[in-house]
């Protein structure tokens, strides 16, 4: 294919399946659980990457891939360099978003919440189970932040590599860490024939953390 406007014009049908009331789970984080399930063992390519959005001091919205690191009760984690653009934009505007694009099974899940640093234990915990190489570029770079070149990134990269051979410890830069997403807002959406797509949400008082409701809305 060469022609943009026939990539542009092409329709697919999202098909039949569906997304009902009585099927949900009774909160959100078990319907996501449900869902990141069903997206890994149906072959999902990556299916804990997510868009998170986040809008800077300057007003202007961003947003990055980030892989999902865990998930319970209390919200959704994941790891990053908290000096990097995300990270000064969480220190803003602590609100963001996470979006599942699920498209291989004609699904996104869009989480809404307040994020916060995760403390040094699990930060560090995780760090420990990263692989080395992850560990030595994680301390190399200095995330979002302009290098003259790419043969200077690597060089850092080697000068840690002598610094700490494979099987030794590489600390965890203090900048480095993880964050939780404390959602109050989660909306699931399965595409569906005609564009009649199912849309359900669960919200809750952002302050209270009061008990979850649900409301269908339009396609």
């Amino acid at each position: 294919m060469t022609d943009p406007d026939a990539a542009l014009s092409r329709h697919t049908d999202y098909g039949v399946e569906r997304l009902d009331e009585v099927d949900l789970a009774g909160d959100p984080i078990a319907q996501f659980e449900r869902w990141l399930v069903d997206a890994a063992e149906r072959g999902v390519y990556e299916p804990n990457a997510m868009v998170v959005g986040t809008i800077g001091q300057d007003g202007i919205p961003s947003s990055r891939t980030v892989l999902l690191r865990g998930v319970d009760a209390g919200g959704f984690v994941f790891y990053t360099d908290r000096s990097s653009r995300k990270g000064r934009a969480l220190a803003a505007h602590p609100v963001t978003t996470l979006l599942f694009p699920w498209y291989a099974l004609h699904r996104q899940v869009i989480v809404t919440g307040d994020a916060e640093p995760v403390d040094d234990a699990d930060s560090d915990a995780y760090w420990a189970s990263r692989p080395h190489g992850s560990r030595i570029a994680g301390t190399a770079s200095a995330q979002s932040e302009p290098i003259a070149s790419r043969d200077d990134l690597e060089a850092r990269v080697r000068e840690l590599e002598a610094r700490y051979p494979e099987g030794t410890n590489v600390p965890r830069p203090p900048r480095w860490g993880g964050y939780r997403v404390r959602p109050w807002r989660v909306e699931f959406w399965q595409g569906r024939t005609s564009r009649l797509h199912d849309r359900l949400v669960f919200t809750r008082d952002r302050e209270a953390a009061s008990a979850w409701a649900v409301e269908r809305l339009q396609p």
